[in-house]
């Protein structure tokens, strides 16, 4: 294969080259697909923290709620007890 030229690299060289740049390309196919795992594994993992904070959101709703109506009802009894007391005409007002 030398027309007077030096040869600088052998086909032996060329196809060693070649060889990694297949096992490079392969590693990286490889370090992608476990990439593509672990992403679809972490998005598994945020959508059941959305669900569960869904969950724990409507909860903590529900109860507030339950609240403001214990309070209402509360309000209301003390003025049913308000009206409901008699005051003596004697006392003054204040």
């Amino acid at each position: 294969m030398s027309n007077g030229r030096r040869v600088l690299y052998s086909p032996s060289y060329i196809q060693g080259f070649r060889n990694a740049l297949c096992q490079a390309r392969a590693d990286l196919h490889a370090m992608s697909f476990r990439h593509a795992c672990e992403l679809a594994d972490l998005r598994k993992e945020f959508d059941q923290v959305r669900a569960d904070y869904a969950e724990l959101r409507s909860t903590v709703l529900a109860r507030q709620d339950a609240e403001a109506e214990l309070a209402a009802l509360y309000r209301e009894r003390a003025i049913a007890r308000a009206r409901a007391a008699e005051r003596d005409p004697a006392l003054p007002l204040n």
